[in-house]
């Protein structure tokens, strides 16, 4: 059987033709494929809590990086599988392992929107105010996609989470939720302490990004 379909089987979460060739062949569980992704990444892309959980019982790595550096963590933070999540927490120590990108489980889920595993990261250590290698955090991330309920627990890290911090470009999280119109994330990130007055490397604000909507909004919301 082609390793290919090994691989495909494993991404489709096929528990039953996968569970039947390891026994046939254990060493496929840490032979990789042309990306050195082994089985275990593939799965929990799948979303077959059963299946991640057979390879690890079957003594499959649980920390392996793929050739951009992806862990089955990374992989699993960003698809938004909760309970696979959970599981390699058990077995891996490294939360705030990041790829070639510079990016972490927690940049991958405050993007996507994976709240309750935003939640737990953070609660097992994450670092709330970890960058990518264009200095981009969870909280610029969510920030810019207006997804409240992250930035709402990101906020919710006082005395650890760093509001204003600043990306390669000079933005803070303020600036990409005023340039992208966010209005709910952008007031709640003054009420919690944005600089509104922090300029960027062109020498640009958080008002001068927005909306005139926006900006009376803003300026409504300091004067209370």
């Amino acid at each position: 059987m082609a390793k290919d379909t090994i691989y495909d089987a494993a991404h489709k979460g096929d528990y039953d033709f996968l569970t039947q060739k390891i026994q046939g062949d254990p060493d496929l569980i840490e032979t990789p494929d042309s990306s050195k992704r082994l089985l275990i990444h593939w799965a929990v892309l799948s979303g077959n809590y059963k299946l991640v959980h057979h390879l690890i019982e079957c003594g499959s790595p649980v920390n392996p990086e793929d050739d951009c550096s992806n862990t089955p963590l990374l992989l699993a933070c960003s698809a938004g599988h909760l309970e696979i999540v959970k599981l390699l927490l058990k077995k891996c120590k490294d939360i705030d392992h990041r790829n070639a990108q510079g990016h972490s489980g927690l940049q991958y889920a405050a993007s996507k929107g994976w709240t309750s595993i935003c939640a737990l990261l953070l609660e097992e250590g994450a670092d709330v105010n970890i960058a990518d290698e264009r200095g981009s955090t969870p909280l610029h991330r969510a920030a810019s996609k207006g997804l409240a309920q992250v930035v709402d627990l990101l906020l919710g890290r006082k005395g650890a989470l760093r509001v204003d911090s600043k990306d390669l470009y000079g933005n803070t999280a303020l600036h990409y939720a005023c340039e992208e119109d966010r209005q709910e994330v952008a007031v709640a990130l003054v009420k919690n302490g944005a600089d509104m007055e922090m300029k960027n490397k062109e020498g640009r604000t958080c008002l001068d990004l927005c909306s005139p909507r926006l900006n009376r909004v803003l300026i409504s919301t300091i004067s209370k």
